[in-house]
């Protein structure tokens, strides 16, 4: 979906459109979550500090986000994939892995189906997608970037290395910003830069992700569309209106922030072994402390001694923190993961 959230907000409020909008934060606090096509002219973009977006946008306009309205307009868009095909692999509430393959209306087109569906989106939501189609999961995405918004990509199967060839690096799909900035001082700056390397070094210089990068170089990426994605965890956050200062204050907000986690797990039906807790302070230096313990975390009670003995080295005083978060990982996903289990991970 096109600046998904930002655009709910203008198509459910006429005055909004055509002007630059960021969804959650406000002028002085917190971090946009979303931001129009007219801000992102002037640079605003989803995860940067609201202070810095008002300030490369002085006319920018912030509405609080509404994520019952997000979920209700993403479960729409949904259900109509489904129409087409059983494989779906949702990757966020506005972006999601189609196999069309042997999709369920017969229609032998990738190209010709996905702008039947993107009609479909914009009659029933009056809201904007673009959609990517290639071969493999890894090219799809990257052609969905291409023309946006209301884009429509292809990809054909014999023009992916040549494709690749010239993409710049940083529109890799899997390699972020600073990945391709160490990227370039190794003198990579397209991908037939990266298809020059051998796996052997790709995996020293970059660790495991070597490999993937390795193979995307090449267009191989053969991970299947899962619609039964495992979740890797539950979590949630607070930005706050002023900073916290007193130790006492940030205990206090981590074990309300816990308290929507807990609710949030039991709806997921999930538990974990792992405790993290996220310290965002008033000049944005992000920290994170974790602890994982044998037993399981599944509610509350396991959580709030957990969050006084992470948190016991953090002093508020010294900066003044303006977030905090609390999630739960390792999570259940199976049989397998009961207590007492044992899972081994094996590097191939």
């Amino acid at each position: 979906m096109d600046a998904f959230f930002a655009s709910v907000e203008q198509r459910d409020n006429p005055a909004l459109r055509g002007k630059p909008v960021a969804v959650g934060g406000s002028s002085d606090r917190g971090v946009v979550a979303a931001a129009s096509y007219e801000a992102r002219k002037y640079g605003v973009h989803s995860a940067m500090p609201s202070m810095i977006a008002a300030r490369k946008c002085p006319d920018l306009i912030f509405v609080k986000s509404r994520f019952d309205a997000y979920r209700e307009v993403s479960r729409q868009i949904r259900d109509l994939f489904f129409e087409y095909t059983d494989l779906v692999e949702p990757l966020s509430l506005d972006e999601a892995f189609l196999d069309v393959t042997h999709n369920k209306k017969a229609i032998p087109s990738a190209t010709l189906l996905a702008r039947e569906l993107k009609q479909r989106i914009f009659d029933e939501t009056q809201l904007t997608a673009s959609a990517g189609i290639s071969v493999n999961k890894f090219l799809a995405k990257t052609a969905s970037d291409v023309n946006k918004p209301d884009g429509l990509f292809l990809i054909p199967p014999d023009n992916v290395l040549d494709y690749i060839t010239r993409m710049p690096i940083e529109h890799f799909y899997g390699i972020g910003n600073v990945t391709a900035m160490k990227m370039k001082k190794m003198g990579i700056i397209f991908g037939d830069d990266l298809r020059q390397y051998s796996e052997s070094d790709l995996v020293t210089r970059f660790g495991k992700s070597g490999h993937f990068y390795y193979q995307i170089s090449r267009g191989i990426d053969n991970r299947p569309v899962n619609p039964e994605r495992i979740r890797k965890s539950i979590g949630a956050e607070n930005t706050f209106s002023r900073d916290i200062t007193e130790y006492s204050e940030m205990i206090d907000q981590l074990r309300n922030i816990a308290r929507e986690v807990d609710r949030r797990m039991k709806k997921a039906e999930t538990r974990g072994r792992t405790l993290t807790l996220k310290f965002k302070y008033h000049d944005f230096q992000l920290i994170t402390r974790s602890k994982t313990i044998s037993e399981w975390i599944d509610n509350f009670a396991r959580m709030e001694p957990l969050i006084e003995e992470i948190s016991s080295e953090i002093d508020p005083s010294e900066k003044g923190i303006r977030l905090l978060g609390v999630s739960v990982s390792n999570l259940e996903q199976d049989e397998d993961t009961r207590p007492g289990a044992l899972q081994l991970t094996l590097e191939f």
